[in-house]
């Protein structure tokens, strides 16, 4: 079994467990699947961390403008129209609970790093991963009538992980 498909589990929990305990929202995981290396989204903003240590990759987390105003409301406890620095903070917030709670529920996760979120905004943006035999992790999340989809890419790091 390869990395990510170790993965997969522990990141839907993980993700469960933060909106759960964070945001307050109930989600309800989709089914799993890998995509290829080039994602187009029709998604208004996303949150990107990267892992080191014992894996290498990254993690992203994206959504619409709607669900982001959402879990800011949520955190906040304020009304936000637009997306601000409240929203860029809240949605890169989350997307490190998530990388960062991935840790408890793996063998070895006390070994991974996790670096500081980057937030991109803007329709249609991509996301490509370099490697012509990158796997991306896809989940998709439901709340409501609203979704967001996590991505993941990840491999062993040299010498980690047996």
């Amino acid at each position: 079994m390869d990395v990510l498909e170790l993965y997969v589990k522990p990141f839907v929990k993980s993700t469960l467990h933060t909106f759960k305990e964070f945001v307050n929202f109930e989600l309800v995981a989709g089914h799993p699947h890998f995509s290829g290396r080039t994602l187009d989204f029709e998604r208004d903003i996303s949150a990107v961390i990267g892992l080191s240590g014992a894996v290498r990759g990254a993690v992203v987390i994206s959504m619409e403008k709607k669900f982001a105003l959402q879990i800011t409301d949520s955190l906040v406890g304020s009304p936000h129209k637009e997306l601000d620095d409240d929203v860029v903070d809240a949605v890169g917030e989350i997307v490190n609970i998530i990388a960062g709670n991935i840790k408890q529920y793996v063998e070895g996760g006390e070994q991974i790093v996790i670096s500081l979120p980057t937030v991109v905004k803007g329709k249609d943006h991509k996301f490509a991963w370099p490697g012509k035999t990158t796997r991306i992790l896809c989940i998709s999340f439901k709340y409501g009538n609203d979704s967001f989809f996590l991505l993941a890419d990840m491999e062993k790091a040299e010498n980690q992980l047996s």
